[in-house]
């Protein structure tokens, strides 16, 4: 597993939100980008996790 630092887990977290930001395919269903932050214990850090609800 690679070693994230502060820069690299808030790169990530910026690539999740501008995910969210871009236009949806007509073919997909509509559906939910639900972003949460999770303490992960082996990083000792914060970490985002990105779920699709539809």
């Amino acid at each position: 597993m690679p070693k994230l630092n502060r820069r690299t887990f808030l790169a990530s977290a910026a690539a999740a939100g501008a995910v969210r930001t871009l236009p949806l395919t007509l073919s997909r269903a509509p559906s939910r980008r639900v972003l949460t932050l999770v303490y992960d214990k082996s990083l000792g850090m914060m970490r985002a996790v990105d779920r699709i609800v539809r």
